[in-house]
């Protein structure tokens, strides 16, 4: 296919895979966190509009949390079908890592689930928003063990190897692994800042069509405030999270940047654009910043980047790929770090709701957090390469060894599948969002509780009933 083998189209299968489910749990999430919030703060405040927010989230968020569960469920067969020798090598590390996130994480929000998204007008307040907390939690404990498996695989430690096999021998080396801390903060801050821009262009879009409530207010202030505060937040992770992958995978860095060599003594210069090329070995069309490299990467002004000349062929990633997903990610995360304070000088001159070209740049910011995480997650799994445990198994040595019509089959079958099943979720969830929050102002309505008719959402069939609006019941046939 394409000139491809079947190992690249293995890889291109998991990485389509990935692509997906990615985009869910980050949605997730952040949307778990944000509805705690919104719940502590309807309990604190009795302001209902963060009840109608609170309802129209969590249609959108138990949609978002299917489509995350099942795309999951995919990945996790993979490591037996397409990379098994994978498996075999370094499953005693990564299988028991994912069952812990099973046995913690999947079984708390599971067991919540339930009271959260049906248990408004069954259950007390305090009990339901203690279900919403526990969601929240159980989502962050996941990224947790899912980050903690894939920061092994990029910095192993805490084991030994025994008759061609991982065998684990310092369970909190390998749980706290040296990249671990730097990706876990860096992948649950981006969650946030992802749900921040994806809650702020939904309220964008509605105040750009005339819909103007409080609950559609509060919505784009809420998130602009999140964006002010953590867009920066993330950056200077990412900066810790730079000096942490110089010091363990240098090559990765050095394919980032689009760095072949170092002359003399001289300092690193910036890369800001240019064409790696990894046949002629060098950057074509590169525009540098003399000094810049050095002074980000090592915090000096005489300090040298490790250049991919420095390392054999065979072991330097796709700097082609690498350095443009990367500029992607941080052009994407200065936009944000903009977006915000741009709603800020905004907000003190009390525009923020009415200033069109703000609100257009806020709708067509939604996506950009999820952008940025694909972006982000290409440059740490591409850039690990050969390798696919680094320093212990090259990628070519993982593979189940498929033949090339099998994994055509499987991968044109994959795309056909995703782009329906998904497709059509995602355009559901996106009728949700077009529907925007139902208020009540001016209503005098119920509050919820045992015995009270109020109730969240129906999420799957919300989208339809625009006879319902949120002082009615959940299903009124029971």
């Amino acid at each position: 296919m394409f000139g491809l083998e079947a190992l690249d189209l293995a890889r291109i299968q998991f990485a389509f895979t990935i692509s997906f489910h990615i985009l869910f749990p980050a949605i997730t999430i952040g949307l778990a966190s944000y509805l705690a919030v919104l719940e502590g703060l309807w309990l604190k405040t009795r302001d209902d509009t963060y009840r109608d927010l609170y309802h129209f989230w969590s249609k959108i968020f138990a949609v978002n949390f299917g489509m995350g569960v099942v795309s999951g469920l995919v990945m996790a067969y993979q490591f037996g079908t397409n990379w098994s020798r994978f498996s075999d090598f370094a499953g005693s590390v990564t299988g028991p890592l994912l069952t812990y996130e099973v046995l913690t994480a999947f079984f708390l929000e599971a067991g919540f689930l339930g009271v959260m998204l049906f248990g408004w007008n069954r259950v007390g307040r305090k009990l339901h928003f203690f279900s919403t907390v526990m969601v929240a939690i159980g989502t962050l404990i996941s990224t947790f063990w899912i980050l903690s498996s894939n920061s092994w695989m990029q910095t192993p430690q805490g084991f030994e190897i025994v008759d061609g096999r991982v065998i684990p021998v310092d369970w909190f080396a390998i749980v706290f692994n040296p990249s671990f801390p730097y990706r876990l903060a860096h992948m649950a801050t981006a969650a946030f800042v992802a749900t921040a821009f994806f809650v702020g262009s939904s309220a964008a879009w509605h105040l750009l069509r005339g819909r103007d409530n409080s609950a559609i207010r509060r919505m784009l202030s809420m998130a602009m405030w999140m964006a002010l505060i953590v867009a920066p937040i993330q950056a200077v992770i990412g900066d810790f999270h730079g000096l942490n992958t110089l010091k363990h995978q240098p090559a990765k860095i050095a394919a980032i940047e689009g760095h072949w060599e170092n002359v003399g003594d001289e300092p690193t210069p910036l890369i800001l654009f240019g064409w790696p090329d990894m046949k002629e070995e060098k950057t074509k069309f590169a525009v540098e910043i003399p000094y810049l490299g050095s002074l980000i990467l090592t915090h000096s002004l005489d300090k040298q980047v490790p250049a991919l000349k420095e390392f054999p062929p065979q072991d330097r990633p796709n700097s082609t790929i690498v350095f443009w997903s990367f500029r992607i990610m941080v052009g994407l995360g200065m936009l944000m770090i903009l977006t915000g304070l741009w709603s800020l000088w905004l907000r003190k001159r009390d525009r923020i709701y009415e200033n069109r070209a703000f609100l257009y740049l806020a709708l067509w910011m939604g996506p950009s957090g999820l952008i940025a995480i694909l972006a982000g997650w290409f440059t740490t799994e591409i850039g690990r390469q050969p390798w696919v445990v680094y320093g212990l198994m090259r990628t070519a040595d993982a593979s189940s060894g498929h033949s090339l019509m099998q994994m055509s089959i499987t991968l044109a079958l994959f795309v056909v599948v995703y782009f329906s099943l998904f497709g059509v979720g995602i355009g559901y969830m996106m009728r949700l969002v077009r529907k925007g929050p139902k208020t009540n102002e001016g209503a005098e309505v119920s509050h919820g509780g045992p015995g009270q008719k109020r109730t969240p959402a129906r999420p799957l069939s919300a989208a339809d009933d625009d006879a319902e609006d949120n002082g009615t019941s959940l299903n009124k046939g029971n």
